[in-house]
């Protein structure tokens, strides 16, 4: 067999990304470039174990291979971008401000904003999918939560897509991303000074008052969650969104049986997450030597936890390359382990569960439009940028 090659900077993301991974697995676990000076681990078990050795596999350079990352990572990238103790103390105050109770309040509202984003295209029959409704639903619920105004959201959401979006080949954060990321911490600066003026029933204002011990959150921590909330939490839910149904369009015998019964369709979101989920990978740094597949990772070294892969391995997931609803989801690898798993895990399955209640309820007969299909530009984020789609409404 042919060396493997594996450079995330050096493909298009509507090119299929597995069986790359499917080399990397069989071939080359412990795989290193030497171009891009980075480590890929691209096994479930050793991306699972890397994801739970936080001293070993460090956070704190960042969590993308990205050069502009190493600067201060957690400005942006809040307690992702960090290691315990720091990250515990952290994540431990905005956890007393991002309750489960808070997240559960939210689907009534959740219902109201998609019921009314899909009403608004009912009686065209078509519509894009993306743009008209699943970026727009996350980037609301985030919104309201945080206490972001109407009016503000629609740049809120351009400036969230700059901040993702690459060109090919790019291995850095470009300039008009930078410039939207810096816009996007001057809003949230704004919005801190009014709350800590006039504190309201909203996220940011419970983040503010969040205390434990007597310690409390400053002005930046706050910011930066902010940031990774509205980047996150539209990103995610975005892309999942799309990607169901794109993969259920795909697979007609799985189509027949959530549009048979609803109640598969919580199944029918872990298992896109799982098959083709919108964080591919996320980088750690090496604290220490470590021997993996008889190879040594050196300190400092970067390392690219492959999770797309991960998902993908046949050791775990029996006919992994399958997309089938209602298999065994519980070693998922798709919103993390160990002391990172993701905080808006809850968020993300609801949203995804209340809005594909909505599609499975008002839209029938829908169809995707394959020719205009468009994928975001990213190095680590896979999903679609437009999706036409045809329908009866219901």
């Amino acid at each position: 067999m042919p060396a493997v090659v594996f450079d995330p900077f050096a493909y298009e993301t509507h090119e299929d990304p597995y069986p790359r991974y499917r080399a990397l697995r069989d071939h080359a676990p412990a795989y290193w470039n030497d171009e891009r000076r980075f480590w890929a681990l691209s096994r479930h078990a050793d991306v699972l174990a890397a994801f739970k050795d936080h001293e070993r596999f460090s956070s704190a350079g960042g969590v993308s291979l990205e050069s502009s990352s190493a600067g201060d990572p957690s400005a942006v990238a809040s307690f992702i971008a960090m290691d315990p103790p720091r990250h515990d103390r952290l994540r431990g105050l905005v956890s007393r401000a991002f309750t489960p109770r808070r997240v559960a309040d939210l689907e009534p509202q959740i219902r109201r904003l998609t019921d009314t984003h899909l009403r608004a295209v009912l009686d065209a029959g078509r519509c894009d999918f993306i743009q008209d409704f699943a970026a727009k639903l996350p980037m609301d619920v985030v919104s309201e939560m945080l206490g972001v105004p109407v009016s503000d959201r629609d740049e809120l959401r351009r400036w969230a897509d700059l901040v993702l979006h690459r060109d090919d080949g790019v291995t850095e954060v470009p300039p008009a991303g930078l410039e939207a990321a810096g816009k996007l911490l001057g809003y949230f600066a704004e919005l801190v000074a009014g709350r800590r003026r006039a504190p309201g029933s909203d996220l940011t204002s419970a983040l503010l008052a969040a205390d434990l011990d007597g310690d409390r959150l400053d002005d930046r921590e706050i910011m930066s969650f902010l940031f990774l909330m509205i980047i996150a939490g539209n990103e995610t839910t975005t892309k999942l969104l799309g990607n169901a149904l794109f993969w259920l369009s795909r697979n007609p015998d799985e189509r027949a049986l959530v549009e048979a019964d609803p109640g598969l369709i919580p199944a029918w979101v872990e298992e896109t997450l799982r098959y083709d989920n919108s964080t591919q990978a996320l980088a750690r740094t090496l604290g220490e030597d470590v021997t993996l597949h008889g190879r040594t990772l050196r300190a400092g070294d970067k390392v690219l936890l492959l999770i797309g892969s991960a998902n993908r391995d046949e050791r775990v997931f029996p006919d992994a390359d399958r997309f089938r609803i209602g298999r065994d989801q519980s070693e998922s690898l798709a919103f993390g382990k160990g002391t990172h798993f993701c905080l808006g895990a809850s968020l993300a399955r609801l949203e995804g569960r209340v809005a594909l209640e909505a599609v499975h309820g008002h839209l029938r007969a829908w169809a995707i439009e394959p020719d205009g299909l468009v994928r975001v530009h990213s190095a680590n984020v896979r999903g679609f940028a437009s999706m036409p789609l045809t329908f009866t409404a219901a």
